[in-house]
């Protein structure tokens, strides 16, 4: 009897909190009913099983403890050390030693010798830090029951709720968007009920200073530490210059609040709120001039005019002005009425359709969470990190990784929180540009495989990974690909100077090759992976498909700008007469895509990247409506390289798969991702943690990313001269509904239906106006005058790229392409206009 009154006590309370909050879907109200929301029955036991929370520059994990809740926390210019470069004068005398070494096929001592002469003797970049945890221990909270938390990534709110003793408790939290603080209120359903000590900590060895002001605010301040990651005790550390202050205002209603011994005590209290703040003395990469303090306080004052109610209801109409953009239906199962622990652990043997979804959603909660017009862009762990010196540095890996992150944010209609990343590009464009001229004796810019706060664009962590001149090669095709979403002449202006300096910077460093006179990139690798033939680790080659790939996508989207631009006619001719001169791909003796330009894959490798598959997607130099002997070595390729992986590695499959167009081999590989990891009975390898966080192991965001991307692949497709209409629908999704997704050209697929695995209905927006080309496995008919389509599409935005013919070795046996009859249609539209199209 007990236990049935306490759960109608908790029901009452969510009903009451959602009447006070404006009616804002945040209280525990029935979980089953509720799609965009993860929800467990137990607290966090780890922090890969706390709810992540952000702003953009402020990270939370809520780990949902009654008795010990832990608030570990971040800020996105925390890091360690200060405004530094880190070049390698010396590679400038050994380039053509280098280079000599490679066309001599002597990799061992070309490799050496770039270890030596290339990789930074002065930093390999600083790490990403943790702020530290704000601790609240409660009084008599252990013997708990009805224990229910939630994130609900549809208002971006974290609520925890359970019982003692007939009292109901709950705490609720978020970041806000609007006023820069974290708020967290606790509230009990009994006056007099909370009593709690709050406390804050940094992991060691940091030093910081914690004590208290005024008796209701808890300060905790220090620096980012000094670090020389990496290198030998004999090289001087980079000095921790980020000064944070990070604060909390505990607010009482009833009852009384203490401090003293660097905490504070709350004893007897109707209810709690609390104002969390971080604040850093970070202006931008070179300059540290900022008042932590000043900044610090100022967010709480300003946030707590503001009543509760307010508070809320500001941050979730922010958070939701992008959240709602996008809506997908794929279908429900009686698994949804699981926890979402469960639910991860029996996706891939069970029939879960609506959990896809979530995961897809909570992708989209995660880019608006951790990547904010005007904050840093998303790193290897978004933001949230509970280390020091975390894997990786959770720094910017951009050979892939941070690319990946921002995979979603065009096609599933978060074009705002690309900014982040293209100005980090703009970035190095101006850092990068010192380490051309210093290193390669370039012009134009570079940046290797690794970056992080302070922009460094030298290469870092060996010549095995390091090695790799093309990083800003691939970050800047972001900015081109921004453009031929929107359309904004002003955007491509501002963008245009940095993707001309990497045009110029690959202009100054091809050089020809020895056997065919090809214009290649040496010293180079493809990323992290070397031909099994050659010693372990000894990566470093001469013209690798992957830069292939990348140079000629360089060339040809500046080239592009420039002449939409009107301008820099004598550069576009030397790309022009450049793009003539790079080796074509080619199709290798085991019927694969080559990764090097000698025919060295060995079919049984299976190793996690598969660069030079770059062409297949992210790129659209594959295409099976035009080139069937590449699209075909690429899928053999990755039926070499197999399914299991990291994360990240099977969600770029995932990727890849969908622009092989196999809807099922994707889905198989999303069983593959969702599977329950980082629990004792779990299995190893990649995988998602409890809080549906991407398993590397360890976490890394950039395989939440890459799902997302991956089902929007599987709907929508705008690569390849045409809107492809479910071009990989896996046959467990024969029915379902999208709406919100973008393509190229300024298109919104406003909705888009489909059963039995044909699309019965799209309502398509043109922003721009143009020719709208459909291709779609059905016959559709429209409201618009439509014709089948022929020859090359007039819509700017459609251009397909020219590549060379691909060289096929005489070993392989292609076999013929088989493709699903498809049907291709035009529309001329004018800006503004609605298309809407039907099943014949």
């Amino acid at each position: 009897m007990k236990q049935v009154l306490s759960i109608f006590v908790l029901g009452l309370f969510g009903l009451v909190s959602c009447k006070n909050l404006n009616e804002v879907k945040n209280s525990t109200s029935d979980k089953n009913n509720k799609s965009l929301v993860l929800w467990y029955d137990t607290p966090a036991a780890n922090w890969n099983e706390a709810l992540p929370l952000g702003n953009g520059r402020l990270g939370a994990m809520v780990y949902g403890n009654p008795e010990h809740e832990n608030i570990q926390l971040n800020e996105n210019t925390l890091w360690a050390g200060g405004p530094h470069r880190n070049d390698n004068p010396k590679a400038k005398e050994a380039l053509s030693e280098v280079r000599e070494l490679l066309f001599k096929e002597k990799y061992n001592e070309a490799h050496r010798l770039a270890n030596e002469k290339f990789i930074s003797k002065t930093s390999h970049g600083m790490p990403y830090e943790t702020v530290g945890n704000l601790r609240l221990n409660f009084e008599n909270q252990e013997n708990f029951s009805n224990y229910y938390r939630e994130l609900d990534i549809e208002n971006a709110i974290n609520t925890t709720s359970y019982t003692v003793d007939g009292v109901t408790y709950k705490r609720e939290i978020f970041t806000s968007f609007s006023d820069q603080v974290i708020v967290m209120k606790i509230t009990a359903n009994e006056e007099g009920a909370i009593s709690f000590r709050a406390t804050m900590d940094r992991p060691e060895p940091a030093k910081v200073s914690v004590y208290t002001e005024d008796n209701d605010v808890l300060v905790m301040t220090g620096f980012g530490g000094d670090n020389n990651f990496r290198l030998s005790k004999n090289t001087p550390a980079i000095e921790g210059k980020v000064e944070f202050d990070s604060r909390v205002k505990i607010v009482p209603e009833g009852g009384k609040i203490m401090a003293g011994n660097s905490q504070l005590s709350v004893s007897k209290a109707n209810s709690v709120t609390l104002y969390i703040s971080v604040a850093t003395n970070f202006v931008n990469y070179h300059d540290i001039s900022a008042d932590p303090h000043n900044k610090a306080k100022k967010y709480i004052a300003d946030a707590e005019i503001k009543d509760y109610s307010q508070l809320i209801n500001d941050h979730s109409k922010f958070y939701k002005k992008y959240f709602n953009r996008v809506s997908l239906d794929l279908g429900e199962s009686e698994s949804a009425k699981n926890s979402t622990d469960v639910r991860i652990k029996e996706f891939s043997t069970g029939n879960d359709p609506s959990l896809a979804t979530l995961y897809f959603q909570f992708g989209r909660y995660l880019l608006i969470s951790s990547s904010q017009p005007g904050g840093q862009a998303a790193n290897l762990q978004g933001i949230w990190n509970k280390d020091l010196t975390p894997p990786w540095k959770s720094a910017y890996t951009v050979n892939i990784n941070t690319e990946m992150n921002y995979w979603p944010a065009e096609v599933t209609n978060l074009t705002e929180m690309h900014e982040p990343l293209i100005q980090l590009v703009k970035d190095l464009s101006v850092t990068g540009r010192e380490t051309a001229q210093v290193m390669y004796g370039a012009d134009g810019w570079v940046t290797h495989h690794n970056t992080d706060l302070w922009r460094i664009s030298g290469p870092v962590d060996g010549a095995t990974w390091g090695m790799w001149p093309t990083g800003g090669t691939w970050l800047s095709q972001h900015l081109w690909d921004k453009y031929i979403f929107n359309g904004d002449l002003e955007y491509l202006k501002s963008v245009y100077p940095a993707m001309k300096g990497a045009s110029e910077f690959l202009l100054s460093v091809l050089i020809p090759e020895p056997k065919n006179d090809w214009l290649v990139i040496a010293p180079s690798i493809s990323p992290e992976h070397g031909p099994s033939i050659r010693s372990k680790n000894v990566t470093i080659e001469a013209g690798t498909t992957m830069d292939n790939q990348l140079v000629f996508d360089m060339f040809t989207k500046t080239i592009r700008a420039a002449k939409i631009l009107n301008i820099d006619t004598e550069l576009i001719s030397k790309m022009e007469n450049t793009l003539k001169k790079l080796p074509p791909m080619k199709v290798g003796q085991h019927n694969q895509l080559q990764e090097w330009m000698q025919d060295l894959d060995d079919p049984k490798d299976d190793h996690r990247h598969v660069s030079h598959l770059y062409g297949l997607y992210p790129s659209n130099l594959i295409s099976p409506y035009r080139h069937p002997e590449l699209f075909q070595g690429a899928k053999n390729t990755l039926i070499q390289r197999g399914d299991p992986s990291t994360g990240w590695s099977m969600n770029w499959k995932i990727n890849l798969w969908a622009r092989l167009l196999d809807g099922n081999h994707a889905y198989k590989l999303m069983g593959d991702q969702i599977k329950l990891v980082g629990r004792p009975d779990s299995p190893k390898g990649g995988g998602t943690y409890a809080n549906m966080l991407d398993a590397h192991p360890p976490f890394q965001i950039d395989g939440n990313f890459g799902f997302t991307s991956g089902l929007t692949e599987m709907l929508v497709q705008s690569h390849d001269g045409a809107i492809h209409l479910i071009p990989a629908l896996p046959d467990v999704w024969d029915t379902g509904k999208v709406s919100g997704l973008r393509a190229r050209g300024g298109f919104e697929i406003v909705d888009l239906e489909w059963e039995n695995g044909s699309v019965v209905k799209a309502v398509i927006r043109s922003n721009l106006g143009g020719n709208l080309r459909i291709r779609s496995y059905n016959e559709l008919v429209s409201n618009q005058m439509i014709s089948l389509a022929k020859g090359t599409n007039s819509n700017p935005f459609y251009q397909v790229p020219e590549i060379k013919p691909p060289l096929i070795s005489e070993l392989a046996q292609l076999k013929e392409l088989e493709l699903k009859t498809s049907y291709l249609y035009d529309i001329k539209t004018i800006a503004g206009e609605e298309i809407i199209v039907t099943s014949k």
